[in-house]
């Protein structure tokens, strides 16, 4: 049986990135690193999977096609 994906926020994102909040958020805009779900009025976070699938190889990593999120 599959497990959930989880959600984790940016002080997870930031310690298992080893990336400061601006570069984060730079590369968000620039299209290099995978993009926050709002999950709350006040609050966002990032799939865990998304993060672990950059950490893996973050020169290689795009965001994921509708296509590709069908395959799954």
């Amino acid at each position: 049986m599959r497990q959930p994906d989880r959600i984790v926020r940016l002080k997870t994102v930031l310690a298992r990135t080893g990336l400061s909040r601006s570069t984060i958020y730079r590369k968000i805009a620039e299209g290099t690193f995978p993009p926050q779900l709002k999950i709350s009025a006040n609050g966002a976070g990032w799939k865990e999977s998304d993060i672990n699938h950059w950490v893996a190889d973050p020169v290689r990593w795009r965001p994921r096609s509708e296509f590709d999120a069908d395959a799954l």
